[in-house]
C-alpha cells in the first residue's frame, strides 16, 4: 500500500509539474504519435486549400485572447491575440477569454454579526482577467468560482463585525473583502478591482428599537439645548435689570422704546405703566 500510495503520489507531481511548465512556456519534446498526427494535419490543411483557410484561421478582438491547445497542451508563447492567429485543423482547439472587467451583484447574504445581530447584506464586485492561460487552466470556471468566493468571503468579513462596524464602516469591510478575493483569485490568473457594499437591511423589530433610541436621544438633547437657552436667558435678564436699577433714566427709555415698538404694530390699545409710588396713595396703603 505504501509503494502504491507513493506511485500516486509521484503520478500527481508529474502532472503538475508538466502543468506549470507549459504555463511558464515550456514544453517536453514532441512524442512519435504527436509528430504523425501534426504532419498528417499538415497536409490535410494543404490538400484542401482554400477551404480549409475558412477553418485554419481565426480572428478575435481587441478585448479578447486566444488560449490554443495543440493535442492537449497548451501551445507555447501563451495566449494569441488581439487579430489574427492560425490553428491546425483536428489537432488544434482554442478557448476565448474576455479581458474586460466584468461586474456582478452578490446575492444577499444572511449573516449574524459578532454582537448576535442577523442582517442581510449584499454587495457588488468587479472584476477582470490578467491571465487568461491561467484562467482557462487553473480553474474550471473562473467566473462561476469567482461568484462563489465572493459569496463565501462576504459571510466570513461581516462575520467579525458589530453591527455599528457594518453600518458605518462600509469602506473598510470593502477594502477588507476586495483585499481577501484578490489573495485567492490571484492563482486564477483573476484580478478583483473592487468592491462595493451596495445595502445593509435590518429586521423591523431592531429597526423600529433604533428609531425609538434615536428618538430619545434628540429628546434629550432637545431639552438640554433648552435648558441652555433659558438658562442664558435669565442670566441676561439679570444683567439687564441690574443695569435699569443703576440708571433710572434707562428705564425711561426702554419704556418709550417700547411704546414705538407697539404703536408700530396699528394697536388701538396701548396700556401705560405706573409707577407704584404714584398710584399707592390712591390705593390707602401705609407704607
Amino acid at each position: 500500500m505504501a509503494a502504491g500510495d507513493g506511485g500516486d503520489g509521484d503520478g500527481v507531481d508529474k502532472v503538475e509539474a508538466q502543468r506549470r511548465a507549459a504555463l511558464a512556456g515550456e514544453q517536453e519534446p514532441m512524442g512519435f504519435i504527436e509528430i504523425v498526427a501534426t504532419v498528417g494535419s499538415v497536409l490535410l490543411l494543404i490538400l484542401t486549400l482554400p477551404f480549409s483557410l475558412f477553418i485554419s484561421y481565426k480572428v478575435v478582438q481587441e478585448y479578447e485572447r486566444a488560449v490554443i491547445f495543440r493535442l492537449g497542451r497548451l501551445r507555447r508563447g501563451g495566449a494569441r491575440g488581439p487579430g489574427i492567429f492560425f490553428i491546425l485543423p483536428c489537432i488544434d482547439t482554442y478557448c476565448k477569454v474576455d479581458l474586460r472587467t466584468v461586474s456582478f451583484d452578490v446575492p444577499p447574504q444572511e449573516v449574524l454579526s459578532r454582537d448576535s445581530v442577523t442582517v442581510s447584506v449584499d454587495a457588488a464586485v468587479f472584476y477582470r482577467v490578467k491571465s487568461p492561460s491561467q484562467a482557462t487552466n487553473n480553474v474550471q470556471d473562473y467566473s462561476h468560482s469567482t461568484r462563489l468566493l465572493a459569496a463565501t468571503t462576504l459571510r466570513n468579513v461581516l462575520g467579525t463585525r458589530n453591527l455599528s462596524e457594518i453600518l458605518s464602516e462600509r469602506e473598510a469591510i470593502a477594502h477588507t473583502m476586495q483585499s481577501s478575493l484578490d489573495e485567492a483569485t490571484e492563482p486564477w490568473g483573476v484580478k478583483v478591482e473592487r468592491v462595493e457594499i451596495k445595502d445593509v437591511r435590518l429586521p423591523v423589530q431592531l429597526q423600529r428599537a433604533m428609531a425609538a433610541e434615536a428618538e430619545a436621544a434628540r429628546e434629550a438633547r432637545a431639552k438640554v439645548i433648552a435648558a441652555e437657552g433659558e438658562m442664558k436667558a435669565s442670566r441676561a435678564l439679570k444683567e439687564a435689570s441690574d443695569v435699569l436699577t443703576d440708571s433710572p433714566a434707562a428705564l425711561q427709555l426702554r419704556y418709550l422704546q417700547t411704546l414705538n415698538t407697539i404703536s408700530a404694530e396699528k394697536n388701538s390699545t396701548i396700556v401705560f405703566p405706573l409707577p407704584m409710588d404714584m398710584i399707592t396713595p390712591f390705593l390707602g396703603i401705609k407704607k
